[in-house]
């Protein structure tokens, strides 16, 4: 169970969804009132809104809410001003931690994030100290429960399409992109008949770090932690998790 596309399998285990809804809809707002703000409010002519919004209404987002967003970075509402940068640090066992922020306050987001992650057996590293272990791709995520599909079938149909690698599993398979390519390799796989449980780009590590339970628990408690800072828009990390762990931490936490 690798850091970043198999986290969300695991935190909505661990939050009630109306929570968990709630605080999604504020970061995307923000994703999408600083994309309209950096690159105007038209999506067709601004590549990142675009996917911003595409992101919001894959996770069910009203329309009203989008668009309120768009007016917020363009200044024809008023609200927040907010910055995106990365924070990049360790969690424990050296796992690669790479934190997307939008924030208001970069003084508070930086003492909040670094007490979270040195409570945590973690701490805040230098720009550039991990970036260079994760490469940015597309990564669509099909659930294999729902798209009866073999590993030869599907990597033929990904490739055609347009994408990169296939990785192929129990429950699910994930499709590798180019950034370039991401949006109309999601379009041919859509034009195929392909829904997917999660769609974006994302930073994916070269290398994956094993976990054992002591600290397979305490890097769970500190992605739960990072998850809940309403600055951090994504999370992305290298650690893994073998399923059978994540099972056993899981019957003892209920």
């Amino acid at each position: 169970m690798a850091g970043h596309s198999k986290w969300a399998n695991i935190k909505h285990k661990k939050k009630k969804e109306d929570k968990r809804r709630g605080k999604l809809f504020s970061k995307l707002s923000r994703k999408i009132a600083v994309a309209a703000r950096e690159g105007g409010g038209d999506p067709e002519m601004n590549a990142d809104l675009r996917m911003a919004i595409q992101k919001a209404k894959d996770n069910n987002m009203p329309n009203d809410n989008i668009e309120r967003a768009i007016k917020r970075g363009t200044g024809n509402l008023e609200g927040m001003t907010y910055e995106s940068f990365v924070y990049e640090g360790y969690g424990p066992a050296g796992v690669a931690l790479y934190l997307d922020i939008m924030t208001d306050n970069r003084n508070r987001t930086a003492s909040e994030v670094r007490h979270i992650l040195d409570k945590n057996g973690g701490n805040l590293g230098s720009n550039g100290c991990v970036s260079w272990m994760f490469q940015r791709k597309g990564e669509l995520i099909i659930d294999l429960n729902e798209f009866e599909v073999g590993e030869e079938e599907l990597l033929l149909e990904a490739l055609e399409a347009g994408a990169e690698d296939l990785d192929y599993g129990e429950d699910e398979a994930v499709v590798y992109t180019d950034p370039s390519n991401y949006e109309s390799a999601r379009e041919n796989l859509e034009e195929s008949g392909y829904e997917f449980k999660s769609a974006d780009l994302a930073m994916i590590p070269d290398n994956t770090v094993s976990l054992d339970k002591s600290d397979a628990k305490k890097m769970l408690r500190l992605m739960e932690q990072l998850e809940d800072h309403d600055d951090i828009q994504d999370i992305y990390s290298n650690f893994e998790i073998s399923e059978e762990l994540i099972t056993e931490i899981e019957a003892e936490e209920n």
